[in-house]
């Protein structure tokens, strides 16, 4: 029953950031619990003769991991000139206020008033994004990382990069749609836009969370029922100690 708390938990997560931008949603993952052997498969009866099968009880389950899902989201044209969605693998490089990397799919990127690219939360995107100059009328991101601006000063170029990781799942999420390396993750690769399996890069687009309602409804269901026929059995037993209390000689 605490199983499918925690399943509900959740299933209840991935549905309140249905519209979050760049969300993966979670599934959990569950193991059985040790047993109590009756009777080893394989053991010798007294006449020689050995048992095909053997006698076990098993005492429920435990949720042992809870795992990001890195499947694409929808892609959402909104025509702001920032709004940069990957399409493919990868993620921009995000510096925290203590100077740690954070990374993120959140490509609704924004320009502080020095110019720097951030993020909506006001932190610093690396990956090679450079200051847009005052007075530019015109900035060009091209699927390959190239991003042109255009203005007063003339017209500057400069190439941006994206990072990846061999397990993507294996990142700590610590909300704010900001991920933190980790062992299991792997070593942050960097590498350019469109090229060497990294994603292509879509101006004007945002990536929509992948969480699918009528899935999570679904799974909501599931677990409701699995939660309600688990509490059915404990009541069952309660029941049947009860009748055998009740027996008289």
């Amino acid at each position: 029953m605490e199983s499918q708390q925690m399943n509900l938990d959740v299933i209840s997560n991935n549905l309140a950031n249905v519209n979050t931008t760049g969300f993966k949603k979670s599934k959990i993952e569950f193991q059985d619990l040790l047993y109590q052997t009756i009777r080893s498969p394989g053991a010798e009866q007294g006449n020689g003769a050995q048992l095909p099968t053997g006698l076990e009880v098993g005492h429920g389950s435990r949720a042992v991991a809870t795992s990001r899902v890195f499947t694409e989201g929808e892609l959402s044209q909104t025509g702001e000139r920032l709004d940069v969605a990957i399409q493919g693998d990868g993620f921009f490089q995000v510096t925290m206020p203590d100077g740690t990397l954070a990374y993120t799919r959140d490509g609704s990127l924004k320009t502080a008033s020095d110019g720097r690219i951030t993020t909506s939360d006001g932190l610093p995107v690396g990956n090679g994004f450079q200051p847009i100059p005052v007075g530019t009328t015109q900035v060009t991101i091209s699927a390959n990382g190239n991003v042109t601006t255009t203005g007063a000063n003339g017209t500057q170029t400069s190439q941006v990069t994206l990072t990846r990781f061999a397990n993507p799942a294996g990142l700590q999420s610590i909300g704010r749609n900001l991920y933190l390396e980790t062992p299991a993750s792997g070593t942050a690769e960097t590498g350019n836009p469109d090229e060497n399996g990294f994603g292509s890069l879509q101006q004007g687009y945002v990536e929509m969370s992948n969480v699918k309602v009528v899935e999570e409804m679904v799974n909501m269901i599931v677990a409701q029922r699995a939660y309600e026929v688990n509490s059915k059995a404990v009541q069952a037993s309660d029941e049947m100690m009860q009748q055998a209390n009740n027996l008289r000689h």
